[in-house]
């Protein structure tokens, strides 16, 4: 299978292209980064994009129209985007997966935590990355708090306890479904994730830590060889993994 890598050059984009050269079904016939023509990506069969909100989208289009799969891990992706990428395939040949993490870890984490948020009556999550990481909260925890609260609607609960009415410098951090989510950038992190639930006389604590890029590959790698037989736009790896 021909790979093309969107955003070769930067940190992710590097190792992925590592990953794609290392395995023996996969060859890397295009590694483009910002100002790059992207003409040498239309031999390819799929295109991994790890670039930047800015750019995912129109390299996402570009594919489209050229007949090339995709396979997305750019963070910043909501549901106006997708709306948009099934309006371009409609009628064309490409499939799109587009992924909040490929990190078999976190969407574990995801998982368990879902399973876990009917029995609590609190829940907060908190994500832990890099200074070098230009979103906040992470993707992965926007997908975490809408899936904690599905769930929490589906079995009935109702908000969260909160006293808090007083909160000029926003310490409660962000709300996200009803789920408060706190965002920690710091020197030494790379990719890290807690949930943590609450009842009176017990505590719940799920925790995720990422210390490389590599732990991404297997994820990035199973949806790159998914996709062709993947139809239209598929959001999240779990089903591809056998998770939930």
């Amino acid at each position: 299978m021909k790979v093309a890598v969107f955003g070769a050059k930067g940190r992710m984009g590097v190792t992925i292209c590592q990953a794609v050269e290392a395995a023996e079904d996969l060859e890397l016939v295009a590694a483009i980064d910002d100002g790059d023509d992207r003409e040498p990506a239309a031999q390819a069969d799929v295109a991994i994009d790890f670039t930047v909100p800015d750019a995912v989208m129109g390299n996402v289009a570009w594919c489209i129209e050229h007949g090339v799969h995709v396979v997305v891990g750019t963070t910043g992706i909501g549901e106006d985007e997708y709306a948009q990428v099934r309006g371009w395939l409609k009628g064309k040949d490409s499939n799109v997966i587009i992924a909040s993490n490929y990190s078999v870890g976190s969407l574990l984490l995801m998982h368990f935590a879902e399973q876990a948020a009917p029995f609590f009556e609190s829940v907060e999550v908190i994500e832990l990355h890099h200074p070098n990481k230009v979103d906040a909260p992470s993707g992965t925890a926007k997908t975490t708090a809408g899936k904690i609260a599905a769930a929490r609607k589906a079995a009935g609960l109702g908000p969260t306890p909160d006293a808090t009415r007083i909160d000029p410098g926003h310490a409660r951090g962000a709300e996200i479904d009803g789920i408060h989510v706190h965002a920690v950038r710091q020197r030494g992190l790379f990719a890290n994730q807690e949930v943590r639930f609450g009842n009176e006389g017990e505590q719940l604590v799920l925790v995720e830590n990422g210390f490389t890029r590599e732990s991404y590959m297997p994820g990035v790698l199973t949806a790159v060889r998914a996709v062709p037989s993947q139809p239209g736009l598929t959001i999240g790896i779990e089903r591809l993994l056998g998770i939930g």
